[in-house]
């Protein structure tokens, strides 16, 4: 989902993830819906629902400045939907394995039509990090995250954990088929932060500390190098 705020005039672009303040020279919305003969809107019964404030806002990130669209309800108080992009999905690093990369990218792009079903693909995703990160191979994800248990910070691992259970909703029938616990598309979406999150956290980071231990040994050869040359 595109971040955007109108109340506070701000947006995070969806494609160079940049936030950034809105104004009249990046922001344009135009009013669409149905009118009656004398050109009003018709805003009794069902037509006051059809009444969208189309927005379309350029990113002021001159790397960037691709135009981003999206509706509004009319009072520009809720949002109704993304139109360009369609879906707002985050690339990752190739060191990232690509089955947990793939499982990423299919939970995000059911989100808004199945929030159920994307909340069992980010558990899926879960699952394969903990395998391949932590090396804790256990056909139960639930035995996997109890022995990740220490490994990670306690908010961490209560989050794990409590992504384990909503996926798990989706996932596995209730003992009462006729229970319905359902999952909506801002918490199947939090899932997905918290999968980034993750990733960011694990998988990045290890790698970026990994690439500066290395220049910083990199660098200390050479200067080594160097004062036996001088000599």
């Amino acid at each position: 989902m595109i971040q955007f705020d109108y109340g506070k005039r701000i947006y995070t672009c969806p494609f160079c993830r940049r936030q950034q303040a809105i104004n009249g020279a990046s922001f344009v919305k135009n009013s669409t819906g149905f009118y009656d003969e004398y050109g009003q809107p018709i805003r009794n019964g069902y037509e006051s629902e059809t009444e969208l404030q189309i927005c379309s806002i350029r990113c002021s990130n001159l790397d960037c400045r691709r135009i981003t669209v999206l509706a509004m309800d009319f009072r520009m108080q809720k949002r109704v939907c993304d139109i360009i992009p369609k879906k707002v999905i985050r690339q990752f690093p190739d060191y990232i394995p690509q089955q947990i990369r793939n499982d990423y990218e299919e939970a995000t792009c059911i989100l808004n039509d199945s929030p159920k079903a994307a909340a069992t693909l980010y558990r899926r995703c879960l699952q394969g990090m903990v395998r391949d990160f932590w090396g804790i191979a256990k056909n139960k994800l639930a035995d996997a995250i109890k022995e990740l248990n220490g490994k990670v910070s306690v908010a961490q691992w209560n989050a794990i954990d409590g992504l384990r259970k909503i996926g798990n909703i989706g996932a596995h029938m209730e003992n009462d088929v006729n229970m319905i616990i359902d999952i909506d598309e801002g918490e199947a979406e939090k899932l997905g932060k918290l999968i980034e999150l993750l990733m960011e956290k694990w998988y990045i980071a290890r790698h970026d500390e990994e690439a500066l231990l290395q220049d910083i040994s990199a660098i200390s050869a050479q200067k080594q190098d160097e004062r036996k040359g001088a000599k």
